[in-house]
C-alpha cells in the first residue's frame, strides 16, 4: 500500500504526496479556491538536480484525471463482478417514453420481481446510492441494477412498459 503524506498549507490548501517505488515523488496541492496542482518530481541519481513537472488543473480537469487514474480499477472491479455466475450488473438509461420516467422506483417485490436491487440512480454528475422505493426517477437518469440476468431483464421490461410478463405454467392449455 502507498503511504500518502498530508500537509496543511496555511492560506493555500492541502498537499498530499507519496514516493514511488522508482524514487520519484508525486504531489497534489488542493487549493482552497478549488483548483489543484499536480506535481511530479523524478529524482535523478547521484545528487544531481531533480526534474520537476507541475500542472495546474481546474476542478473539471482534476476530476477527469482522477477518473482516468481510478477508472481502470473501477472498471476492472466491475468486470470481475460480471464473472460471478448468476450475477449481472447493468445500467438502464431512462428515456422520456419509458414507464418509469417521472415515477417513484416503487417496490419491485410487490410486483413479483424479487432478488433485484437498484444499486444507485445516476443523475447528471452525482450518484444516489441505494435509493428507496419513493425515489422519483426522471428522464436522463441512469439506474444501476444488480441481480440475475433473467430478473434484471424482467425489471428493465417493467421500467420500459409498466408491465410484468409472467411465464404461463408448462401444463396450462394454449390460450389461457
Amino acid at each position: 500500500m502507498v503511504d500518502v503524506k498530508r500537509v496543511k498549507l496555511p492560506g493555500v490548501g492541502v498537499l498530499h504526496t507519496f514516493v514511488t517505488d522508482g524514487g520519484g515523488k508525486i504531489g497534489v496541492i488542493t487549493h482552497r479556491s478549488g483548483h489543484s496542482d499536480l506535481i511530479a518530481f523524478a529524482d535523478a541519481e547521484e545528487g544531481s538536480d531533480a526534474t520537476k513537472v507541475a500542472l495546474r488543473l481546474d476542478d473539471d480537469e482534476a476530476h477527469t484525471l482522477a477518473e482516468l487514474l481510478g477508472g481502470t480499477r473501477i472498471t476492472e472491479s466491475l468486470a470481475s463482478l460480471d464473472q460471478i455466475p448468476g450475477l449481472t450488473i447493468d445500467w438502464f438509461p431512462v428515456d422520456y417514453d419509458d414507464h418509469i420516467a417521472g415515477q417513484p422506483l416503487g417496490d419491485l417485490a410487490s410486483r413479483g420481481v424479487v432478488g433485484v436491487t437498484v444499486v444507485a440512480v445516476v443523475r447528471g454528475e452525482s450518484a444516489n446510492p441505494a435509493p428507496d422505493e419513493h425515489f422519483k426517477v426522471f428522464p436522463g437518469d441512469t439506474l444501476v441494477v444488480a441481480g440475475s440476468p433473467e430478473k434484471v431483464a424482467k425489471t428493465f421490461a417493467f421500467y420500459r412498459t409498466g408491465e410484468i410478463k409472467t411465464k404461463a405454467p408448462a401444463d396450462a392449455p394454449p390460450g389461457d
